[in-house]
């Protein structure tokens, strides 16, 4: 518990000096309008892409899954694959 609460405060502390390390830029550096327009641009195209993207797998995935239900009805329904004496 002692180790938690020393690890705390010591983020704490060490919090400030960190948020001010290159004047508060970040690792982009100085922003200017032209890039959080570019910025919003690329989120504008990913997020729809992305959906579709992932709808485009999650639409083949079901298929596929249709397809093997359909395949183990028709193997339960054939005489031979049944089983028995």
């Amino acid at each position: 518990m002692v180790c938690v609460c020393s690890y705390l405060l010591l983020a704490l502390v060490l919090a400030p000096a960190a948020l001010a390390y290159n004047d508060g830029r970040g690792f982009y550096g100085a922003t200017n309008d032209k890039a959080v327009v570019d910025a919003g641009f690329i989120l504008i195209v990913f997020f729809p892409t992305f959906c579709f993207v992932m709808s485009t797998i999650q639409k083949k995935l079901d298929k596929r899954k249709e397809a093997h239900k359909a395949a183990y009805k028709a193997r339960l329904s054939d005489a031979r694959w049944r089983g028995g004496w």
